[in-house]
């Protein structure tokens, strides 16, 4: 399986910290946030992995290089102008390959998180060792966690394992996801799309799927947040 980091954000939020530093290579905890993605998805195998930038994009692939030094194969989508999390897919496509893959947040700080588990979440439901009960007409399994105090509305509803566009609760899409390619293809490369719309869209269809992920999660959106992971460690390690 091959990864995908969205890293084209301009990170508003968090000037001016990010007038000078793309977000993704902000510090948490001594490390770049994108630097805690790409080894946990080494530790699972995951090796592959695709990022796409636009702000200060030239800093991520100094940083990073071509991966060797995570034990990692990285190629680079550069986008002149960030297109969208859709957009930024579509203009990937020749670099994931035709078989689900895994995409995620760069902005977001899930340091447990076993990326192991998404490998098997589209295969067929009579495959082996999949504990998912998954339709075959899913395009994608999404990952969902608690509403954070800055979202209590959240943005969609999981009844069993189908994630829906209404009911309740809402939960807060954490950012991670599997996603079959051929989801993206009505967006032409070098389009703006975002992914929330498209998620919509099939999810009110009946084709997504996904569950709720309980390990530590934060996204790290502004700077206050930023500071709060930073911050002296009081209790267990996260």
């Amino acid at each position: 399986m091959k990864a995908m980091i969205f890293a084209a954000g301009r990170g508003e939020r968090m000037r001016p910290l990010t007038d000078t530093c793309p977000k993704p290579l902000l510090t948490v905890r001594g490390r770049p946030l994108i630097v805690w993605h790409i080894l946990n998805l080494v530790r699972a195998g995951i090796t592959d992995i695709v990022i796409n930038h636009a702000h200060l994009g030239n800093l991520i692939e100094e940083t990073l290089g071509d991966g060797t030094q995570f034990g990692a194969r990285i190629s680079y989508s550069a986008e002149g102008t960030a297109l969208e999390t859709a957009g930024g897919v579509a203009k990937a496509r020749h670099l994931l390959g035709d078989e689900p893959f895994l995409a995620l947040a760069a902005d977001i700080y899930c340091p447990h998180f076993n990326f192991e588990q998404v490998k098997t979440v589209l295969e067929d439901a009579d495959v082996w060792g999949n504990p998912y009960p998954v339709d075959q007409r899913d395009v994608a399994w999404l990952y969902l966690v608690k509403n954070p105090a800055h979202h209590p509305q959240g943005d969609f509803a999981l009844n069993s394992f189908s994630v829906a566009n209404e009911g309740e609760p809402k939960l807060t899409f954490s950012g991670i996801g599997v996603y079959r390619p051929s989801m993206f293809d009505a967006i032409a490369a070098g389009e703006s799309a975002k992914l929330v719309t498209l998620l919509r869209e099939y999810a009110a269809r009946g084709q997504v799927g996904g569950e709720l992920y309980h390990g530590d999660w934060t996204d790290v959106g502004t700077a206050e947040r930023l500071a709060e992971l930073n911050a002296p460690l009081t209790g267990h390690y996260k």
